[in-house]
């Protein structure tokens, strides 16, 4: 897949980082029901790191980029925008070790996140123990939309 899947991502952010370009936006149900079932990667080769520069949570297994999560930025409040994974790391478990991650680093810092992004508001619905950082008064897709519910 190319691009053209980056179609929401880019019109959200006005820009894609460079190296994201391949990548393959989780928007349908199918897909978020795919990784959220999926097992997640070994934690040995996997490293998490904020590019904030590009404005994305990326996910590297063996040094080579697997996973990102694009996100803005509004005092406290981090709004999660869209969740990608790499065709080759699809169906690994590997976007919800992303944002796993992520939501642990974001309660660490006593930040906040509103789910713009349909597979991070159904991660969190499968997720409670998440629940506690998504920001009240901007859930976001999880709560205001509907979107990621998977019955």
């Amino acid at each position: 897949m190319g691009s053209k899947d980056y179609a929401e991502t880019e019109d959200a952010l006005g820009r894609l980082p460079d190296h994201m370009d391949d990548m393959v936006t989780l928007t349908r149900s199918d897909q978020a029901s795919e990784e959220l079932a999926a097992p997640a990667a070994s934690a040995e080769n996997v490293t998490i790191t904020n590019n904030e520069k590009a404005g994305a949570y990326e996910l590297a297994i063996d040094g080579r980029t697997a996973a990102g999560v694009l996100y803005t930025e509004t005092g406290s409040r981090v709004t999660l925008l869209a969740t990608a994974v790499f065709p080759e790391f699809r169906g690994q478990g590997n976007a919800g070790k992303l944002l796993g991650a992520v939501l642990e680093m974001l309660r660490a810092e006593q930040r906040t996140v509103t789910l713009a992004c349909s597979y991070a508001a159904a991660f969190v619905q499968s997720h409670p123990e998440y629940a506690g950082v998504v920001d009240p008064t901007f859930p976001g897709s999880a709560q205001s939309h509907g979107h990621g519910d998977m019955s």
